[in-house]
């Protein structure tokens, strides 16, 4: 029999389709066949899906118009919000039943009671089809499971209710369907193991794990592919890849299902062949061990808030390492984070972000798109959160975050000041006010509640948002000498160390090399103490920068080309790039400006991000002075950095040679609260000279 019907999909963006089906001899869960190609419906608006995907996501209860309004604008719903989603309503209704008489009752969107409900059939929403299809494939034996699960996959057009990834009222539906997804596709492969199928499901356990390697269960399934199809070595290959993936990278252990098969394999034991028939003492023993370690790991899965928090704490303990720990912990982070937004639970994702508390020394981002995204995430975060000074719940009981009673507003803050750091750090150099604002914001709430490891990630976050003017090198010894107690007193080892690499920037800027020694020496002990291998990177830049200080070029040279040797395995793009060639040009730089200094600027050199203010010196180089002109008055505004003085110096330089009196008296202006500091030393690594010096050329040339 032929009818036609409205068709929904959420597994993927939200969509609806009109068909002409047959549904004769077809159970719900076997979906419906269109018998014609069927018609796409013309959703108008964001907010018109929205509605749509949130009466979908009730499963046909009625939706009151007042939760409508909030999930619609959760921030403040707009005066006439209320007939706004009248309208909408009234519009999906004549999208969706177009040939409905006038004023006759609709059938499909409905109203009653105090809202609205979408009465859609149990077959006509996707995710539906989907959860019904895998729920029966569950208790069909592998041959029947097999195809069932394949029908249920196949409705997977991209992650559920995709327009809607950041709205709370989806999260939970979200997170629910994409780990039913997950599991459906690890069943599909043990079907396809137990059909005798290992060579087919190895591809796809392949690319599954590319981007869920925390999947222990699809290790475990590939792996015992791979064994089944002969390919032992390559079983406990992935095997150690998975051990890799899991503690080196990760820093959870493999469980006892993992652990058990790699000694399955190197036994060759011959239950791991075996996928049906009778079985001995021995062999049931084994497959007992394997269920049992199967339902374990189940078991932990359904707490993977708690893994979830643990990994990412890890990750930034591997984020410490350098090299190649912190680019898998760069590589892991975001993904991470997604994880956690999908649970729809704002404190579970406000810890995993704010897990990554990994001191910032250098106020470049390693990767610019990764920031962009994190804060992202921490701002969606912070908004989800209750006003500060809330409570867990009305009557003071626990909260869904596990603090007790009417101090769970404690938790809140904590959070709260966790998410504000991790924008302050992630915000580093740019010229945006919400840097200093999250960074004052996340120090005043770490001080009320008087918490040394929140104040010191906090306090990371103040440092980096401390280049808003030149001039600023006391105030971040004052920061660097709070770290060093903080972390002293309280065992923050990584906070300790990076308040002496404050220290020893801050102090080299004031020319106070005595105490900026010691904040390096104190350093490598540290580094050296605990295995924190980034700080030598920093401390054999600094030992360049006083030689050059110092006025030995002839030393600081060769000591320049041996420190740069350790940043490409450093793990740290941001610091890397361009920094060699300056450091040689600032040995021209030693005594202030000098004007055949330009001389000295290689045109080719990777200059990385500071190639704008070497355009102008290279133009005066090749003689060309209107081009240096141009390029001169093109300079943005230095970032806001360790090297901000520097690139002002670079810039006065040219500037002096051109005689430019508008771009000198701005430099003069940005380096006047500077003028007792050393121009890029703030940075530990190198240095143009005394700032005064430079502000007396420009002062004479402004008077001529």
């Amino acid at each position: 029999m032929e009818r036609e019907e409205v068709l929904f999909g959420v597994l993927g963006p939200v969509t609806a389709e009109r068909a002409t089906v047959d549904s004769a001899g077809r159970t719900a869960g076997d979906g419906r066949a269109p018998i014609a190609p069927s018609t796409p419906i013309a959703l108008k608006g964001p907010r018109h899906r929205a509605v749509l995907a949130r009466l979908i996501v009730a499963r046909r209860r009625v939706v009151p118009v007042t939760r409508l309004v909030t999930d619609l604008w959760p921030d403040a719903p707009p005066p006439g919000a209320v007939g706004a989603v009248q309208t909408f309503v009234a519009a999906l209704r004549r999208a969706l039943e177009p040939d409905r008489p006038p004023r006759a009752p609709a059938r499909l969107l409905v109203t009653e009671g105090p809202g609205y409900a979408l009465r859609a059939g149990p077959d006509t929403v996707d995710a539906w089809r989907f959860e019904t299809t895998v729920g029966e494939a569950a208790k069909l034996p592998p041959a029947r499971a097999l195809p069932r699960l394949d029908e249920a996959l196949e409705l997977w057009r991209g992650p559920a209710y995709a327009d809607f990834a950041h709205e709370e009222w989806v999260r939970g539906e979200r997170a629910r369907l994409a780990e039913l997804r997950l599991r459906s596709v690890e069943r599909r492969a043990g079907a396809q193991l137990d059909l005798g199928l290992a060579a087919e499901a190895v591809p796809d356990l392949d690319a599954h794990l590319a981007d869920h390697p925390w999947r222990e269960d699809a290790w475990r399934l590939l792996a015992l592919a791979l064994y089944r199809t002969g390919r032992q070595g390559d079983a406990l290959a992935v095997l150690r890849r998975a051990r890799s993936t899991l503690v080196e990278q990760l820093g959870v252990d493999p469980g006892p299902a993992l652990r058990r098969l790699e000694a399955d394999v190197l036994a060759q034991d011959p239950a791991l062949g075996a996928t049906d028939g009778p079985a001995g003492p021995t062999e049931t023993a084994a497959r007992l061990w394997t269920r049992a370690a199967a339902a374990y790991d189940r078991t932990v899965a359904s707490g993977a808030r708690a893994r979830l928090e643990t990994t990412v704490g890890l990750l930034r303990d591997l984020a410490v390492t350098g090299g190649g720990g912190l680019a898998a912990a760069r590589e892991h982070r975001m993904a991470a984070v997604a994880a956690a937004e999908e649970f729809g639970d704002p404190v579970l994702t406000g810890r995993v972000i704010g897990a990554f508390d990994v001191p910032a020394i250098w106020t470049r981002g390693d990767d610019p798109e990764l920031a962009r995204q994190i804060v992202a995430a921490a701002e969606r975060t912070l908004a989800a959160l209750p006003p500060p000074g809330g409570s867990d719940g009305p009557d003071g009981s626990d909260g869904p975050d596990g603090s007790d009673g009417p101090d769970g507003s404690r938790t809140y803050d904590a959070v709260r000041c966790r998410l504000l750091a991790t924008v302050a750090v992630e915000t580093r150099g740019s010229h945006s006010s919400r840097g200093p604002q999250a960074a004052g914001q996340a120090e005043a709430i770490a001080r009320r509640l008087d918490d040394p490891a929140l104040l010191a990630f906090a306090l990371n976050g103040v440092f980096m948002q401390s280049f808003t003017r030149a001039g600023l090198a006391p105030r971040r010894a004052e920061i660097g000498a709070e770290l060093v107690g903080l972390g002293a007193r309280n065992g923050l080892v990584t906070f300790e160390v990076l308040g002496r690499l404050i220290g020893l920037q801050a102090h080299a800027a004031l020319g106070d090399f005595r105490s900026a020694d010691a904040h390096a020496t104190a350093a490598d002990r540290l580094a050296e103490r605990h295995e924190l291998p980034l700080v030598g990177v920093f401390t054999r830049w600094y030992g360049a920068l006083r030689l050059a200080a110092a006025g030995d070029l002839a030393r600081a040279r060769p000591a320049y080309e041996t420190a740069a040797a350790d940043l490409p395995d450093s793990g740290m793009p941001g610091l890397t790039h361009g920094l060699l060639p300056l450091a040689l040009l600032s040995l021209h730089f030693a005594d202030g400006p000098r004007v055949p200094a330009r001389d000295a600027v290689d045109p080719a050199a990777d200059w990385g991000p500071y190639r704008p203010w070497i355009t102008p010196l290279a133009a005066l180089a090749s003689g060309d002075r209107p081009a240096a002109r141009t390029a001169l008055r093109a300079l943005p505004d230095p970032p806001r950095d360790l090297l901000y003085e520097a690139c002002c110096c670079l810039e006065a330089t040219a500037a002096l040679e051109l005689g430019d009196r508008p771009v000198l008296a701005r430099v003069h202006e940005r380096l006047l609260p500077a003028s007792a500091e050393l121009a890029g030393a703030g940075s530990g690594l190198l240095t143009l000279g005394p700032v005064g010096r430079y502000l007396t050329a420009i002062g004479a040339a402004l008077r001529d």
